[in-house]
């Protein structure tokens, strides 16, 4: 049994909802309502201290940290490989993932963007000015880093790790007005992505938690 404990719009229990779409995985979504601060309760630090999502739980024991989680995944899941087979592949793969997860996830998340207004007043639009700030720091360079590999639809023949990190952070980025228009090597992959029911199955858009699909009792 995998249940998957996360949030809708949490970009990395997005990562987790696609890696487990792409591999073909049954699983339990179990929200986790971050506005809320369900994942700071006790029941919740109890089995993970981190206090963050997702917490991916199999067969009774839990995994926290989503790049942990993802490469844990690809090792005791092996049927739909995250990463490829060539050590050169694996590690440009690596390269692009890490990129988005180290650079992006700790100063964009939603602690962060919190502390921002509640210690610092700063404004919404403040706010997005910092957000799309580090955005840029990182996305410009990575579209350049695809510009120079050429590539395709995909990183590599068929979407992996680093489509599994790519389209969460496109997702947030689009929320918070940031300009693709210069970068047509990320919006092809972003298209051909959300062009698979895979990816269409894990978007937030669909998810049980989203307000919009929560119908009135």
């Amino acid at each position: 049994m995998i249940r998957l404990h996360g949030y809708y719009r949490s970009s990395t229990s997005y990562r987790l909802r696609i890696a487990l779409e792409l591999k073909g995985l049954d699983y339990e979504y179990v929200p986790v309502n971050l506005l809320e601060s369900e994942q700071k309760g006790a029941a919740f630090t109890s089995r993970n201290p981190f206090g963050s999502v997702p917490l991916l739980e199999v067969d009774g024991k839990d995994y926290v940290q989503s790049m942990a989680q993802l490469e844990w995944l690809d090792e005791a899941y092996p049927d739909a490989p995250l990463l490829p087979g060539d050590a050169g592949d694996r590690y440009l793969a690596r390269e692009l993932a890490y990129a988005i997860a180290t650079e992006l996830h700790a100063p964009l998340n939603l602690p962060v963007l919190k502390y921002l207004a509640k210690e610092y007043g700063k404004s919404q639009d403040e706010i997005g000015i910092w957000y799309r700030h580090w955005l840029a720091r990182t996305l410009d360079p990575l579209e350049a880093r695809l510009a120079q590999l050429g590539s395709g639809d995909f990183l590599f023949e068929r979407p992996g790790l680093f489509e599994v990190c790519l389209l969460p952070q496109v997702y947030n980025a689009q929320r918070f007005g940031f300009d693709f228009a210069d970068k047509p090597h990320i919006t092809r992959i972003e298209t051909a992505c959300l062009a698979l029911p895979a990816f269409q199955r894990a978007h937030p858009d669909n998810q049980p938690d989203n307000p919009e699909r929560i119908q009135p009792t």
